[in-house]
C-alpha cells in the first residue's frame, strides 16, 4: 500500500478522536502526542505524509491543532520516560511510531487513547484481535506473515548460487521473534544457511557487521523494526514495510 495512503488513513483515525474531544469542549485546541523512537527529521517524508493527512482534512499544526513531539533518538529505553512525560500533558490522545513506542504508551496509560502503527498487535499484545481490539487503542497494522519467505524468495531468484543470508533483527519484541522464527522456516525450504545478527543499540552494528563479514554472510536483510530504521544514515523509501490493514 502507497505510503501516502497509509498516512492519510492514520490521520483520519486521528481526526475522529480529535471530533471527540472537540464535541466535548468546544474552545480547546485539540493537543496530540507524537511518541517515536526515531525523531522526525530522521523520516521527514512520513512525518509530512501525517501532517499532510491532517491538513487534508483540515486541521493545521499551530492553528487549530497543537502536535507534541517527542523522540527517542535512537534509545529505545528513554520511550518510558518519554511516554510518561507526554502523559502529564493532559492530551486528547497520542499517536506512536512503531511497537516499541507503542509498548511504552500502553504501560503509561489505559485511558488516553492511542492512535498506533507497527506490526502484528495481537502478537505484541497490544490488542486482544484485529476486528475488536478493546481497550483504548486503535490504529494501523502493518502485519504481513508471509513477507518473510518472499523476501528470501527474492534474493534467491537474483543470486541462484545464495547460500548464507545475515538477518538484521531487533529481539527485544515479540514481533520481531515471531518474524524471525518465519525467516528460519523459510531458509530451510530454499536451504539456505541464516546469520541472525541481534542488535539493540546503535553501538552494536559496527560488531554485528564485523560479524556478518566473518561468517562470510553473502546477502543482507533487515526485519522491520522502528528502531534499526532509525539507525541508517539513508532513511528515505524503506522497502522492508508490507501492506497495512487498519485496527
Amino acid at each position: 500500500m502507497n505510503r501516502r495512503i497509509v498516512a492519510y488513513f492514520f490521520a483520519t483515525l486521528i481526526v475522529l478522536w480529535v471530533h471527540l474531544a472537540e464535541a466535548q469542549q468546544a474552545k480547546k485546541v485539540p493537543r496530540i502526542g507524537y511518541l517515536a523512537a526515531a525523531c522526525p527529521d530522521t523520516q521527514s517524508a512520513r512525518t509530512e505524509a501525517f501532517r499532510q493527512g491532517l491538513r487534508d482534512l483540515g486541521y493545521i499544526e499551530g492553528q487549530n491543532i497543537a502536535i507534541e513531539h517527542r523522540c527517542a533518538e535512537g534509545k529505545p529505553d528513554r520511550l518510558p520516560d518519554l511516554a510518561a512525560e507526554l502523559i502529564q500533558l493532559k492530551l486528547d490522545l497520542i499517536v506512536t511510531a512503531g511497537n516499541e513506542a507503542t509498548q511504552a504508551a500502553k504501560n503509561a496509560t489505559g485511558t488516553i487513547p492511542l492512535v498506533t502503527t507497527g506490526s502484528d498487535p495481537v502478537v505484541s499484545g497490544f490488542v486482544a484481535n484485529l476486528a475488536h481490539p478493546g481497550g483504548n487503542i486503535t490504529g494501523v497494522s502493518i502485519d504481513a506473515p508471509g513477507l518473510s519467505g518472499k523476501r528470501l524468495e527474492l534474493l534467491k531468484e537474483s543470486f541462484p548460487r545464495l547460500s548464507r543470508v545475515a538477518v538484521l533483527y531487533y529481539p527485544a519484541t515479540p514481533s520481531s521473534k515471531v518474524t524471525m522464527t518465519e525467516t528460519e522456516q523459510a531458509a530451510r525450504l530454499l536451504k539456505l544457511h541464516l546469520q541472525p545478527v541481534g542488535v539493540e543499540t546503535s553501538n552494536e552494528l559496527e560488531n554485528a557487521f564485523s560479524a556478518m563479514m566473518r561468517e562470510r554472510a553473502e546477502a543482507l536483510i533487515k526485519l522491520p523494526s522502528a528502531v534499526l530504521t532509525s539507525y541508517r544514515e539513508d532513511r528515505g523509501a524503506c522497502s522492508e514495510e508490507p501492506a497495512a490493514s487498519h485496527v
